[in-house]
C-alpha cells in the first residue's frame, strides 16, 4: 500500500492547508484493520509554569509508547491511539512546525485520512489543544480539551475516564510529569480500559529546543510489560529523579562547587536508599577531594553489594577517574 510523507510533501500543499482543509490527495491508504492497535487512555498536557509538554499513555497492548507518543521541544506533543495511524505523529508535529495550530493540524491530518471513523488523536502546542474521536472508535470513547489539556479514550469499562484524568490533573500540584501520572491513575481509578493493562509511557520535551534530541526529551519513559504498569512507571520516574540528581552532582563537581555535589548526591540516595552505583560515584567524588575516611563506608556499601566494584576501583585509577595516594587506594581495597 502506498503511503506519502507529509514532510515532503509539505512546501506544496502548506498554502492549500491554509486556507482550506479540504481532503487534497490521499495522505495514505489506510484501510480499517491494517493499522496497530492501541485502544487506550492519554493525556497530553501543557505545563504553564515551565513551558514544557508532555504526553502519558497506558493500555492494555504490548509497548503502547512505541507507537502512542510523540513529542518534539518547542514544537509538540501527538497523542494517536484506537485504530492508530502512525503518520499522525511526526506528520502531526511537522504541521505545527510549520505554523499551524493544533486544530488546523488535526482538521488537516483527519481530511486526509480514509480511515478517521476508527481514529483518536490529540495535538497539543504552547497555543492549544484539538483532539478527535471517531464516530466508530469502540465505547466507550470520547475526549475532553482546554487550552492547556487534552484527554482521551476508547475502549472504556466506564464512560466517566476522561473526566477523571481531567479532574485528577487539574487538582495534581507539581511538575508536570507528576500531574500526567495523577491522571493515568484517575482513569485508573475510573474503571479504566475494559481489558485491563500492560504497557504504559510517559514523555515530557522542554519548552525550547537546544538541537539536541537526548536533551530536548527531559523524560522519556516506557514500561512495555508489565502486571501493574502504572505503579513501575511511578518507580521509573522515581529513579529518574534520582539520576537527576547525581547528573547535577557530577556537574558541580566539574565546576568545582563541592558541596552543591554533595547535597545532589545525597538528595538522589535519600531518594534510592541501598543504590550500590550512587553510593560507588559519590565515594569516588568524596575521595577525589581528600575526604576519603568518609567515602570509606560508601566504598564498602557498593563492594558488598557487588564484588566487582572493588576491581572497577583498580581500573578507574589507571584513567585517573579516581585520584587517591597509593595508601589511601590499599585502604579502599581493604575494606571487607
Amino acid at each position: 500500500m502506498a503511503t506519502f510523507s507529509l514532510p515532503a510533501l509539505l512546501p506544496r500543499l502548506l498554502p492549500l492547508l491554509l486556507l482550506s482543509h479540504a481532503a487534497i490527495l490521499p495522505l495514505s491508504a489506510q484501510v480499517f484493520g491494517n493499522e496497530p492497535l492501541a485502544h487506550t487512555y492519554s493525556i497530553v498536557a501543557y505545563g504553564e509554569a515551565t513551558g514544557e509538554m508532555g504526553v502519558a499513555v497506558q493500555s492494555h497492548w504490548f509497548a503502547v509508547g512505541s507507537i502512542v507518543s510523540w513529542g518534539e521541544a518547542g514544537v509538540g506533543v501527538v497523542a494517536t491511539q484506537s485504530f492508530v495511524n502512525p503518520t499522525f505523529g511526526p506528520d502531526g508535529l511537522a504541521l505545527l512546525r510549520a505554523g499551524l495550530s493544533p486544530q488546523e493540524a488535526l482538521d488537516s491530518l483527519i481530511s486526509l485520512d480514509a480511515g478517521e471513523a476508527v481514529r483518536q488523536v490529540a495535538i497539543l502546542s504552547p497555543t492549544g489543544a484539538a483532539a478527535h474521536t471517531g464516530s466508530n472508535c469502540i465505547r466507550y470513547a470520547s475526549h475532553l480539551n482546554n487550552k492547556h489539556v487534552s484527554v482521551q479514550a476508547n475502549m472504556m469499562l466506564t464512560d466517566s475516564v476522561p473526566a477523571a484524568m481531567l479532574r485528577a490533573f487539574e487538582q495534581t500540584k507539581g511538575p508536570l510529569e507528576m500531574r500526567l501520572l495523577a491522571a493515568l491513575e484517575g482513569a485508573e481509578a475510573a474503571g479504566g480500559d475494559i481489558r485491563g493493562r500492560q504497557s504504559a509511557a510517559l514523555l515530557v520535551v522542554r519548552a525550547e529546543a537546544t538541537g539536541q534530541p537526548w536533551v530536548d526529551r527531559r523524560i522519556d519513559l516506557r514500561v512495555d510489560d508489565a502486571r501493574e504498569p502504572l505503579a513501575e512507571l511511578r518507580r521509573l520516574l522515581l529513579v529518574h529523579q534520582a539520576y537527576e540528581f547525581m547528573n547535577a552532582g557530577d556537574l558541580a563537581v566539574e565546576a568545582g562547587d563541592f558541596d552543591a555535589a554533595m547535597k545532589a548526591y545525597q538528595s538522589a540516595m535519600t531518594l534510592q536508599p541501598g543504590n550500590e552505583e550512587m553510593a560507588y560515584w559519590t565515594a569516588v567524588s568524596l575521595a577525589n577531594t581528600g575526604r576519603v575516611d568518609e567515602a570509606l563506608p560508601l566504598f564498602q556499601q557498593a563492594f558488598r553489594a557487588n564484588e566487582n566494584w572493588r576491581e572497577l576501583t583498580r581500573r578507574i585509577r589507571e584513567n585517573k577517574l579516581l585520584v587517591v595516594e597509593g595508601k589511601d587506594l590499599r585502604r579502599i581495597l581493604a575494606l571487607e
